[in-house]
């Protein structure tokens, strides 16, 4: 009760939204409307997908409902039509909302603007609908709720009519109550309508004991126990391989396998382009990962995404590890929070990163909530040629490297791709955005001391030939240009030392003297290449330094005339680097 009365304080309990690993009980972070329907429906799919796996005849070890509840505002909001679109596809039966419709937001009676016929648009996604129920009706909502759990092969939508702040005088049925204090004024008469007479914060010992299930959930817990130990008892292997999947933790001897897989990488020396690189990940770690759930946003073919090992999900067979999304991009980024929420899986999922924008805001819920949820954006900059200034992103890589807590990799060849996708799975505590190119990348990393250096985000490439004159940073397809750019410069006397960092996010939590090492704070004589917008360089390069980079949209041509119309070639780097040497 005290936490209740430091409502929406610094560091209080009870902060204005429900904030997940902030205040006990809270399963998910909410607030931004539509996103929680989206997560409810990750939840499902984790349930019924690990329900499929793990479950065995005369033991149902995973079986639960996920219970989300809604309004008017959520319903509003495109994801909300993604995400439900997608749970009846799939047949999420186990899914439950119940939808509060009072017909106000914040700009007063929704009938000016949110007329859809609810119950129709979700009949027509495939989802069994219970309509007109009384909402201040308790045993009309029970029933309702109790017919919701009979449906075992759709989603269910309860649909209760209620009138916002019931019971206030003056200010029920409308927006005045939806988000503000009614006032001790009307605190008083909505008591006196109420008939609530006892001091504020003050419960009394009739409702706290009616409301008490700790005995009932404590009963319910033992005797999910007493059915977990016999599955243990008859399969033990599966028992445990639950149980770790559960905890989070990867297998054993995963590392093993990773470095492995990175140490092949390095000996093939293959000239390949990243997003190829990726899958070449995907079919080496896949086998020895049966947590990862994928998917792409309609873009399967071109993200490749699909693995050797990838198996469908659809309502008829839920046991597979791949999820077809379809064109979904903010629902697949919300669904996968709500995958990664209920625990038992690793979900990745693609786009490219031009389409980033549409899921962005549940990739900042990722980050907010601390959850290992894998990003591939592919068809990464300019580089994409001929699909244009619509497709071909620029500011992308700085919004993603200025969220808080969201690493972002951008490999330059197969080696920086396999660690990118190690660092990703081995994360536990945050979301990773993995960056990858169309067009061919060449070859880079060929020494231990260079893999070292990748596993820290940035690191010395290419060594300077006698006295240190001037760092030339790069990531990802443009390293190929530092690296050209370089080999001029030493042929003309300059010493030039190549860095790449595919992840500046890494590379700046190693220890000061390794950054010192890599970047030596004497020599201020920096330029930074990269395809995309070059305000996040200036960190490094200082304001004196230079960035070779993009400052405007692209451009409808083959890559190879866009990297040149645009300044992404080695010569621009090399007078780039002589500007920043003379001064």
């Amino acid at each position: 009760m005290e936490d209740l009365k430091q409502f929406r304080q610094l560091h209080s309990k009870t902060p204005g939204h429900p904030e997940y690993g902030y205040t006990p009980g809270i399963e998910t972070t909410t607030g931004p409307l539509g996103q929680g329907i989206a997560n409810a429906v990750g939840m499902a799919l984790a349930e019924k997908t690990l329900a499929a796996q793990f479950n065995r005849d005369g033991h149902t070890i995973v079986d639960h409902h996920t219970w989300v509840f809604l309004g008017d505002g959520c319903l509003m909001e495109g994801v909300s039509h993604e995400a439900c679109s997608l749970a009846g596809t799939l047949g999420l039966g186990k899914l439950i909302a119940v939808y509060d419709d009072n017909g106000i937001s914040i700009d007063g009676e929704v009938e000016g603007w949110f007329t859809d016929d609810t119950p129709k648009r979700f009949e027509s996604y495939g989802w069994h609908v219970i309509a007109a129920v009384d909402g201040h009706d308790p045993a009309a909502v029970e029933a309702a709720l109790l017919a919701a759990k009979v449906e075992a092969n759709r989603p269910t939508l309860v649909c209760c009519k209620t009138v916002i702040g019931k019971g206030s005088p003056n200010k029920q049925g409308t927006e005045s109550c939806h988000g503000a204090a009614l006032g001790e004024e009307e605190i008083a008469r909505t008591r006196e309508a109420l008939g609530w007479h006892h001091d504020p914060f003050v419960i009394p010992d009739e409702v706290r004991e009616a409301w008490d299930r700790r005995p009932a959930g404590a009963e319910m817990e033992a005797e999910w126990q007493q059915g977990f130990d016999a599955y243990r008892d008859a399969h033990p292997d599966l028992a445990d391989e639950l149980l770790r999947r559960l905890r989070g933790e990867l297998p054993a001897d995963f590392s093993d396998h990773a470095d492995a897989y990175i140490s092949d990488c390095v000996a093939a020396a293959n000239d390949v382009a990243s997003r190829k690189a990726s899958q070449q990940a995907l079919n080496a770690l896949g086998p020895h990962l049966p947590e990862l759930l994928g998917g792409s946003a309609d873009l399967a073919g071109s993200n490749l995404t699909l693995w050797s090992g990838a198996k469908g999900v659809s309502a008829a067979s839920a046991e597979g590890n791949y999820v077809y999304y379809g064109v979904r991009e903010f629902a697949m980024a919300a669904i996968m929070n709500g995958l990664a929420l209920h625990g038992g899986f690793i979900p990745y999922g693609a786009t490219f990163l031009i389409f980033m924008e549409y899921a962005r805001n549940a990739v900042r819920m990722s980050a907010l909530m601390g959850q290992r949820v894998l990003y591939v954006f592919t068809h990464d900059s300019i580089g994409l040629g001929e699909d244009g200034p619509t497709h071909q992103p620029v500011e992308q890589l700085t919004a993603l490297r200025a969220t808080p807590n969201l690493q972002t990799w951008r490999p330059a060849d197969a080696v920086e791709s396999a660690i990118a996708w190690k660092h990703a799975l081995l994360r536990d505590n945050g979301p990773t955005a993995m960056i990858f190119s169309r067009q061919t990348l060449p070859h880079h990393v060929d020494t231990s001391e260079q893999v070292e250096g990748v596993h820290r985000g940035g690191y010395v490439l290419m060594r300077e030939q006698g006295d240190l004159d001037a760092i030339v940073i790069a990531t990802g397809s443009e390293v190929a240009l530092a690296v050209e750019a370089a080999c001029c410069l030493t042929q003309a006397g300059r010493g030039v030392r190549v860095v790449s960092m595919p992840c500046a996010e890494v590379f700046e939590a190693q220890e000061a003297g390794y950054r010192e090492a890599v970047l030596p704070s004497n020599v201020l004589a920096r330029v930074a290449v990269e395809a995309g917008h070059t305000d996040f360089w200036y960190k490094y390069v200082g304001l004196d330094g230079r960035v070779v980079g993009m400052s405007s949209f692209g451009e409808s041509a083959p890559a190879e005339a866009l990297f040149k119309h645009f300044g992404l070639t080695a010569d621009n780097v090399v007078a780039a680097v002589e500007d920043v040497i003379l001064d």
